[in-house]
């Protein structure tokens, strides 16, 4: 159930779970004015609910999208640039090759950029048309780490995910706006080659397969949906606003569904480069391997 939160002058918002996700509305983002009062009660919106959706936003330009995002830091494009995307800024994402990009999102449960030390801090996703069943899932990490056994918690709070890549992050740290407990993973298989386990000098002993926490992870996030998460399905002229260090989020089957039967899927996203070093409440932040 939704519920209203409070009015403000530039918009209306609407919880859709209690503390986690929110819908904004009374605002067009192709004319509203992006005044740094504005983007300064965006961000406390952001930081407070971790995901903002706007609907029947139609379809904002490629050049507005952007203009939003560099508003909310600095925009950081490190993917493949599809033909059709409107702005060099912009990943077109779709379920039709010859549309966008194809896949995305949907090896796994995940925080988009942990190939980087600093991962994304947002990511802004538009979406110019929609295919039925095109779900994409969100959990609260905070909430996803807290419901756990105190076993559990201790054991998460001891790993450490080996991207392959450079970065070496802990799976347990603290948000860095929000200053709770957040978590950092990828449970697609290329993103992660192991995971290192603290030892009592909280130096690293040993390294456990990848998938075997990956598959924790997954079941973790599988059964926390129905109760903390949200299962959006997407409308046409939907614009969202994702804290990316605050959530982890998985792009169903159904986002790739045949566009012949199920409808064209185009998505316009943006990431929003990270400005912290996740870090531990003992000071241990990510590292370089």
């Amino acid at each position: 159930t939704v519920s209203v939160l409070y009015c403000e002058l530039m918009y209306r918002i609407e919880e859709i779970r209690s503390g986690f996700g929110a819908i904004v509305k009374g605002i067009q983002l192709s004319t509203v004015d992006f005044t740094d009062e504005f983007i300064k009660t965006l961000k406390s919106d952001i930081e407070k609910h971790r995901l903002l959706l706007f609907r029947k936003q139609g379809k904002v330009t490629g050049e507005r999208q952007v203009e939003l995002s560099r508003k909310l830091g600095t925009v950081e494009s490190t993917f493949y640039k599809h033909p059709k995307s409107p702005h060099p800024d912009i990943f077109r994402v779709s379920n039709n090759e010859e549309e966008g990009c194809t896949g995305v999102g949907t090896t796994g449960w995940h925080v988009d950029g942990t190939f980087q030390n600093m991962p994304f801090k947002y990511q802004t996703m538009h979406f110019h048309s929609v295919c039925k069943g095109g779900i994409t899932n969100f959990v609260p990490l905070k909430e996803l780490y807290e419901t756990q056994s105190p076993e559990t918690r201790d054991r998460w709070n001891k790993l450490w995910m080996i991207t392959g890549r450079g970065p070496c992050h802990p799976l347990v740290y603290t948000h860095p706006y929000r200053g709770d407990s957040t978590m950092m993973f990828h449970c697609g298989r290329s993103f992660c080659t192991g995971w290192g386990l603290e030892g009592p000098d909280k130096s690293i002993d040993q390294v456990l397969p990848s998938q075997l926490v990956q598959n924790e992870l997954t079941d973790a996030c599988q059964n926390a949906l129905t109760s903390i998460g949200i299962q959006l399905e997407w409308e046409e002229g939907d614009f969202a606003i994702n804290d990316n260090i605050g959530n982890a989020h998985y792009a169903t089957p159904g986002t790739q569904s045949d566009p012949l039967e199920a409808g064209l899927r185009i998505l316009h996203r943006t990431t929003v480069a990270g400005e912290v070093i996740p870090q531990k409440h003992d000071g241990r932040r990510s590292r370089l391997l």
